[in-house]
């Protein structure tokens, strides 16, 4: 059977957990150190710390913008379910808000009308790897906080005016295009077992400005030790960090071969140009009809599909809440997720597509 998910763990990756392991240094230290060094050449920003949770990483965000008991913090109702529970548990409120058919994202219509109903903080997961219009979120005024758990590498897509700009500078001042993560006042690149880079667990709470990670600085100096990534997960997510290219690059071959299997039937995935920067985490399938049907026909060729959204936000709610959010119920019931990872055998992938194709 082909499993939905893999851990994408070679031989680099378990040498450098080993020698932790032989080198008996497994809590924090050395290793988290070069994690974080490794996230803000990556990305490119002013500061970073990795914790145990991408709960416990929020929690510090909460700390650093003083957030006060009740705070509406506006989310997708497709994000994942520890957004909802997080910010319960902290003593926030969450505003959970509908998304767009046509890719499960957020939009700037929702979310203002979220402010309308009191929304004062958006916590948005860029979900499938799809960086939303960041300049229209940003543009209300409120604090974002990006989720790059599954888009982190993507390319923010550049506005109109923007390209325009672009275009007119001379080529040699022009700037490489801005990372997710970089938008928002501070961002979450969770590293659990199905994010698109793993150490096992854990999240990387990452400040892109020196004027937030100043603030921030003064709480995580005092954080206790229980609550810091220990060294072995450091050192599985620091090599997965220095192989991303690598495995980004066999993601989106494979990722060109099921689309194109997948047009010639009635399904359909998520919409998204061919260069548009997007970093591909999974082959979500918006299916026309059944989801049993699908997943007997796929485990008939030994192929393990999952609902895409089984741990989100919409799966935790009752029946009476989840029928407010339409767009997000749908996609709740009708996508799934098809095995795509960089591990997969070329026999596999040639096995998928031929069932991308002729799903019923």
């Amino acid at each position: 059977m082909i499993q939905t998910f893999s851990s994408t763990i070679r031989r680099k990756e378990m040498d450098a957990v080993l020698t932790c392991m032989v080198d008996e240094k497994i809590g924090p230290g050395e290793l988290n150190t070069k994690l974080i060094q490794t996230v803000k050449e990556f990305t490119g920003c002013d500061g970073a710390v990795a914790f145990r949770s991408p709960a416990i990483a929020f929690s510090y965000v909460a700390k650093a913008l003083s957030l006060e008991a009740g705070t509406s913090v506006m989310i997708s109702a497709l994000a994942p379910s520890w957004h909802y529970t997080a910010i319960k548990n902290l003593g926030f409120t969450p505003l959970v808000l509908d998304v767009r058919e046509e890719d499960g994202l957020i939009s700037a219509d929702s979310v203002q009308e979220g402010i309308k109903n009191g929304g004062r903080l958006l916590l948005v997961h860029e979900t499938m790897g799809i960086v939303p219009n960041l300049e229209g979120l940003l543009s209300f005024g409120i604090p974002v906080i990006e989720d790059i758990s599954h888009s982190v590498g993507a390319a923010v897509p550049r506005s109109q005016e923007s390209e325009e700009q672009a275009a007119s500078e001379p080529a040699q001042k022009e700037s490489a295009a801005k990372k997710a993560g970089m938008s928002g006042l501070y961002s979450i690149l969770g590293l659990e077992s199905t994010d698109t880079i793993t150490a096992g667990g854990g999240a990387v709470l990452i400040a892109p400005k020196r004027r937030e990670w100043i603030v921030l600085k003064k709480f995580t100096d005092a954080a206790p030790e229980t609550d810091i990534l220990p060294d072995m997960n450091s050192a599985l997510g620091f090599i997965q960090l220095k192989e991303f290219a690598r495995n980004e690059q066999a993601r989106k071959a494979l990722f060109a071969i099921f689309q194109k299997s997948l047009m010639s039937g009635k399904n359909k995935t998520f919409a998204r140009e061919a260069d548009d920067g997007s970093t591909i985490w999974s082959f979500p399938v918006v299916l026309s009809g059944s989801f049993k049907d699908v997943k007997q026909y796929a485990a008939r060729k030994e192929i393990e599909v999952r609902p895409a959204y089984e741990h989100s936000v919409i799966a935790v709610l009752e029946d009476e809440e989840q029928s407010r959010f339409i767009h997000a119920k749908s996609l709740y019931l009708r996508c799934v997720l098809f095995p795509l990872y960089p591990r997969l055998g070329s026999e596999s992938a040639t096995k998928i597509a031929k069932v991308l194709g002729t799903l019923p």
